[in-house]
Formats: structure tokens, C-alpha cells, sequence
């Protein structure tokens, strides 16, 4: 199993997202799409991520753009999630991996000497042709909103 680089198009998925229904990236066709994958909702890291996309959302719709967070858990978690915290973005549950799988962040990770299987937080700027534009892989959170915002204006 290859990584996916600049220029593969973007992996389809059709999922069940917040508040009910389907999200899939076909539904954006056109636009750019900042994808960005998560470990869980609530948590210390993941919890900033999703504030600091949700503060710049209005920024990325400038830019003709949407933001989607994707992670394993589910419906009902991300509903919570949204609420607990304002959150104005996107969320994708991905209980199966299918997504997940699909751009290769279902990977090994340890924490304190420990090896255990996860999510490895990453973020993919789809360009406006389906195609990825660009990719942070093991992203650390403070001020990665604002990078990816200043690539997406540059799309």
C-alpha cells in the first residue's frame, strides 16, 4: 500500500456525518475541500483542531472552500462533539475505516512505550479538479489551521 501524494486524485467516501445523513465528497465537486482526519472527538489536540477550523471557517468559504473532519467515531459522538463546542465544520464518522483506510492513516503509533493502532492526524487540500493539491501528515495542531488557510488561498 502506497501513500497517497500531490496529484492522486482524492479517494471518494460517502459517510454518515453530524446531524444526520450522508457527506460525500462528490457533494463538493468543484470546490476545494480541506479533509482533514482526526483520532477522536473531545480530546485535548483534536478538540483545538476543530475550534481553530470552526473560527476560520468563514475565511475558507471565502476561499471557496469547505471544511470536513473526519474520524472513527460515530454520529452520536460528533453531534456532542459540535455542540459541546460550537463547531461549525463538517464531521464525517467513519466507524469502518473506509475513508480512513482509503488515504492510508490507519497506522502504528505508540505513547508512552506503548504500540497501538490509530488514526494519524493528517490533513489533504483537495483542489478544485478532485485532485490532492497538498498533504500534512503527522500535523501538531497550533497554527495548522492557518497554514492550510493560506495554501487554500493560493489554490
Amino acid at each position: 500500500m502506497t501513500d497517497l501524494v500531490v496529484g492522486d486524485l482524492a479517494p471518494q467516501f460517502e459517510l454518515p456525518r453530524d446531524g444526520g445523513g450522508l457527506l460525500s465528497l462528490a457533494a463538493f465537486a468543484g470546490k476545494p475541500i480541506v479533509l482533514y482526519f482526526y483520532p477522536q472527538d473531545d480530546t485535548t489536540s483534536c478538540t483545538q483542531e476543530a475550534i481553530d477550523f470552526s473560527r476560520l471557517k468563514p475565511e475558507f468559504e471565502r476561499a471557496g472552500a469547505v471544511v470536513i473532519g473526519l474520524s472513527p467515531d460515530n454520529v452520536r459522538k460528533h453531534d456532542k462533539f459540535k455542540s459541546k463546542y460550537d463547531l461549525t465544520i463538517n464531521l464525517a464518522a467513519d466507524e469502518e475505516r473506509k475513508a480512513i483506510d482509503a488515504y492510508h492513516l490507519w497506522v502504528e503509533k505508540s505513547m508512552y512505550g506503548r504500540k497501538y493502532m490509530g488514526v494519524e492526524r493528517a490533513t489533504f487540500l483537495i483542489g478544485r479538479d478532485g485532485r490532492i493539491a497538498r498533504i500534512w501528515r503527522k500535523v501538531r495542531v497550533k497554527g495548522h489551521a492557518e497554514d492550510v488557510l493560506e495554501a487554500t488561498r493560493s489554490l
